[in-house]
């Protein structure tokens, strides 16, 4: 188990790391926007799934600016991806965007970048439950989670917030029991769970 913890710590180093060489929240700041970190590496919960969750805020959300501040991180050689889509009008109300990165030993981490209006119904709501879940942790718990984030493979994609529901909610423990959790609790679209 100190594997995992060992593991869940190097992650969350190396991509605090990233954040900082790219320039990250600097570059949104720069176009009048406000980063906030949310998701796994914000409850301490990041482990084989390398991924960075910002919210990012603005009054007014203008399109340009988020294009020319994506501009600017993509100038980063170790960015060698980057994906948009405008659900300004969907329930999300967002400009989304996917960064790949690719760091000098060739791990690929994703950056999440989601783009909104200061004062839309999320704002500020992801940061409030990435702050409850790190709150109700237990030692016991958090090597669950990570165990369990560890145990699943690759190629499923497991939105980190259905482990912490499972987990922390519902005292799911082994990866059988999660399986079977999932079965029974479908989810679709925004999943607004929080402890």
């Amino acid at each position: 188990m100190e594997n995992l913890l060992e593991t869940a710590a190097a992650n969350q180093r190396r991509a605090r790391e990233i954040i900082r060489t790219t320039g990250l929240e600097a570059i949104w700041r720069s176009v009048g926007a406000e980063p906030r970190l949310v998701g796994s590496l914000r409850t301490g919960l990041l482990m084989t799934h390398r991924d960075i969750d910002f919210h990012i805020y603005s009054a007014p959300l203008r399109t340009a600016d988020s294009f020319a501040a994506m501009a600017r991180l993509a100038e980063d050689r170790h960015i060698r991806r980057v994906e948009f889509a405008n659900l300004l009008d969907a329930g999300d109300r967002c400009l989304e965007w996917h960064a790949q990165y690719v760091d000098d030993e060739g791990a690929a981490w994703q950056i999440d970048m989601i783009h909104m209006e200061t004062g839309s119904p999320w704002d500020g709501y992801f940061e409030h439950v990435a702050d409850r879940i790190a709150a109700v942790l237990t030692d016991e718990t958090r090597l669950t989670i990570l165990r369990l984030k560890y145990e699943t493979p690759p190629a499923e994609k497991i939105p980190g917030i259905r482990y912490y529901e499972a987990v922390l909610r519902d005292g799911v423990r082994t990866r059988e029991e999660f399986a079977a959790w999932l079965a029974a609790h479908p989810a679709e679209g925004i999943v607004t769970w929080m402890p």
